[in-house]
């Protein structure tokens, strides 16, 4: 079942959905050639625990982390660990937070150091994909038009879309209805009615879709090992437009 929000209570996400951003913001620079995966993830924990929040993956059906950090051909769900950063790497990290009774969900990929000619068309497309996805977002629309719009830009810049894995509602728990597939067909799926709030994160591969799962349960890889890349902004549907709740810069315009 949807859970349709009313103002109050999407205001009252608005907090955890701003720290959220606000993780990813402060991490950023940290990301660096010698840090490991599991030092990114403590420092997150301090830093999301001292606002008065909790880290929503951590022990989340068994997950052991309070983030995700994917690296290069890793899809998601990486497990943070003393994995050593690289010149030319690039990590998605994946910020959940839980304050006040609501979760807010936000990814970014980061180039590590100077980027690579691949790694820098995927993470490109990665974000654009996003974008043209919150793009297609509008009061009684279809969640279809989402992942048609998504899947378009993927195949024009010759790449493709992780299928297994999708967007979610989100609210009082962190995965809740809809299912917001990154790929589909214009003009089919559920209605979009303001009060839905979800995320969008595609999850786009330089290479083929095809993703396994390595053997500790978590950490999905491409399998032709080719580059993958991901963004992830929580949003609400408004009457008028949409409220992206995970953007602090303004970049998409509230209505």
């Amino acid at each position: 079942m949807i859970v349709i929000k009313t103002p109050d209570e999407i205001e009252a996400m608005r907090p955890t959905c701003r720290l959220a951003a606000q993780v990813l913001r402060m991490i950023a620079p940290h990301i660096q050639p010698g840090v490991t995966t599991q030092q990114l993830n403590d420092i997150c924990h301090d830093y999301i625990t001292a606002a008065g929040a909790y880290p929503s993956p951590l022990n989340y059906r068994g997950f052991p982390k309070s983030i995700c950090t994917s690296i290069n051909h890793q899809v998601c769900h990486g497990i943070p660990s003393e994995r050593v950063l690289r010149e030319g790497d690039i990590i998605n990290v994946d910020i959940t937070t839980y304050m006040n009774g609501y979760h807010g969900d936000t990814s970014h990929t980061f180039h590590v150091g100077k980027p690579t000619p691949k790694g820098d068309k995927i993470v490109q497309v990665a974000k654009e994909c996003l974008d043209a996805g919150i793009r297609a977002v509008r009061p009684f629309g279809r969640l279809g038009d989402i992942g048609a719009a998504i899947e378009a830009h993927a195949r024009k810049n010759r790449c493709s879309v992780v299928r297994e894995y999708c967007g979610h509602g989100i609210g009082k728990s962190f995965h809740e209805d809809p299912a917001v597939l990154h790929y589909g067909r214009a003009g089919e799926g559920e209605i979009l009615r303001p009060g839905m709030v979800f995320t969008v994160e595609p999850m786009i591969n330089l290479g083929g879709p095809d993703i396994k799962h390595m053997p500790d349960k978590w950490t999905v890889v491409t399998k032709d090992h080719s580059l993958s890349a991901q963004f992830e902004h929580t949003l609400a549907i408004t009457p008028h437009g949409i409220d992206v709740l995970t953007d602090l810069d303004g970049e998409y315009a509230a209505g």
